[in-house]
């Protein structure tokens, strides 16, 4: 499952893909299970400017970035059946901060990886996320990933859904896996904590060999408990370039 759709819409879609779903379990490996990630463990995050919260149809849905003026960087499944779009921008604490919707027509989805992009109506002034080229992430390589997801995993996520942003560190075990699509990924094993269900379409950060903090991935699978795959920045560099023009 992914990790996406949370308990909230469990009902209506029996939490399937990424979201609080279906997605998250496909995560690290081919072996492992399609998982649906939320941070479990981990921090709360004191500096995520380009940090958003999506919406779906006015419920929790997953985690994104703000990476250019009006385009944010999420993962397909969390776009996936959604009738109307929306994004809590500028604030750590997903309750507060901005809201701002989906342009009619602005959701574009990767033909074959679990990316997706969504043009907003409005512009948004914050610090955007940048994104990584090949190499930045490196094997081995302590990375972190962010989200609003579940932190729990005794109860329904719906339940735990994380007011607050957080951050868990993870270790890169192969930047060539897949994806909940079957896209290219960077897979990790757990460090402090683990995305889970609505960290889905959430950011993977590294430092770049120049020293740059920046994006390398998107949250599509997690099993919640040690591993997790985020789709690859740089692999798909080109085609968000073609619509966000960076």
């Amino acid at each position: 499952m992914s990790l996406a759709r949370i308990a909230s819409r469990a009902a209506a879609a029996a939490l399937i893909a990424v979201g609080i779903a279906a997605p998250a379990q496909a995560a690290a490996s081919a072996e492992a299970p399609a998982p649906e990630p939320m941070i479990i463990d981990g921090d709360y995050a004191t500096d995520a400017p380009w940090a958003a919260r999506m919406f779906a149809d006015g419920r929790e849905m997953c985690s994104a970035s703000v990476i250019a003026s009006q385009w944010v960087l999420t993962a397909q499944h969390c776009v996936q059946g959604a009738n109307q779009i929306s994004f809590r921008v500028g604030s750590l604490d997903q309750t507060q901060g901005r809201e701002v919707f989906a342009a009619a027509g602005g959701v574009h989805v990767h033909p074959s990886a679990d990316l997706a992009l969504v043009n907003v109506r409005s512009s948004v002034d914050v610090e955007y996320a940048p994104l990584g080229e090949p190499g930045d992430a490196q094997l081995w390589e302590t990375v972190q990933t962010y989200g609003w997801g579940a932190t729990c995993t005794d109860r329904p996520e719906a339940e735990c859904q994380s007011q607050w942003l957080k951050v868990a560190d993870v270790t890169v075990t192969d930047t060539s896996c897949s994806d909940y699509r079957g896209g290219t990924a960077i897979c990790a094993y757990r460090g402090d904590g683990i995305p889970a269900g609505g960290d889905s379409g959430g950011p993977m950060f590294a430092n770049a060999p120049d020293g740059e903090y920046v994006q390398v991935g998107v949250a599509s699978t997690s099993d919640r408990s040690s591993r997790t795959a985020y789709t690859s920045v740089a692999e798909y560099r080109g085609w968000i370039e073609s619509y966000a023009g960076v």
